[in-house]
């Protein structure tokens, strides 16, 4: 089966600004695992945020950062 026999809503749609970040980082030579962990990074950093990473301030991304931190010292622990 040809993958124009399938229906266009079987495949996820992509946000445009993800479609942005990901051909900025093609621009930039990135291989296609980095992109996806990129990708996935940001995609959790929204769900922290609960809205669009565009609409973050400084402050959002400093709380994210002591979130992280606290993720990573709970491991070492």
């Amino acid at each position: 089966m040809d993958h124009q026999d399938h229906p266009s809503s079987t495949r996820p749609a992509v946000s445009p600004l993800r479609q942005r970040m990901i051909e900025d980082l093609t621009i930039c030579w990135f291989g296609e695992h980095t992109q996806r962990d990129y990708v996935r990074q940001v995609a959790e950093f929204t769900a922290f945020l609960g809205r669009a990473p565009d609409q973050a301030e400084p402050e959002d991304l400093r709380r994210y950062q002591r979130h992280l931190a606290s993720f990573s010292a709970s491991y070492a622990a």
